[in-house]
């Protein structure tokens, strides 16, 4: 496993805000004034569109996002309390360097999972489908192909793929895809298509981070757990 050094996370670091269970895509925008161990101290977060100072409760769960040099990383936290030290601050609690997951800026992280995901045609150029994925990111997938269907590069497809996060909650994203390419999968017989998202609104592209990062983490956690 790849391990993050501590330096990574330095005071002054700019961070961002993300409510972990809202819908509302909001986001605040931070600095790290100071750290203790595995608390975080924290200047009061400013909404990043009303430019207004946000007062967060207790045991808001949080997605935090900062960049070091030229590399972003995430973790999760939540708000642990107040305290006034010259500043008014905000106390988070800092998960561990193992738990905190480095991101790919200029494109979407591809995660091998699978989850399931119904097939429909738009136009009854075939019968819709069920079956799973091989891959997914937050701009395409790349999909089993378990029916006899010809899946033609830029055919445009509807797929609804069900998302279970790590809390009990399940997402249903409804949307239409254009089919790259088909191909083989290494080491079998199985025809495999990857597909790209088209016309993803600004929620459900959040929801897809939202489920790449999930299963990043969840990973990172069984890593930790067996050992690794």
């Amino acid at each position: 496993m790849e391990r993050k050094s501590d330096h990574m996370l330095t005071i002054g670091n700019s961070l961002m805000l993300e409510p972990k269970y809202s819908e509302k895509m909001e986001k605040y925008k931070c600095r790290l004034v100071e750290r203790k161990d595995n608390i975080l101290y924290i200047d009061y977060p400013i909404n990043v569109k009303t430019n207004r100072t946000t007062f967060l409760v207790d045991g808001t769960q949080l997605r935090v996002s900062f960049v070091e040099g030229k590399s972003g990383y995430q973790f999760e936290t939540e708000i642990l309390g107040r305290m006034v030290q010259g500043i008014p601050m905000m106390m988070l609690l800092y998960p561990g360097d193992d738990l905190v997951i480095k991101v790919q800026r200029r494109e979407f992280v591809r995660i091998d999972t699978s989850v399931d995901v119904a097939i429909h045609p738009l136009d009854k150029e075939f019968q819709p489908f069920t079956t799973i994925t091989e891959d997914i990111s937050a701009g395409g997938s790349l999909v089993v192909l378990n029916h006899s269907v010809n899946m033609n590069p830029g055919m445009k497809i509807r797929t609804v793929f069900v998302l279970p996060m790590q809390n009990g909650d399940i997402h249903y994203m409804d949307m239409v895809s254009t089919v790259v390419r088909v191909l083989k999968k290494k080491g079998t017989n199985q025809d495999l298509f990857s597909i790209l998202f088209k016309d993803v609104t600004p929620l459900q592209r959040q929801q897809l981070l939202r489920f790449t990062f999930d299963r990043q983490l969840a990973l990172k956690k069984k890593g930790i757990e067996l050992g690794e």
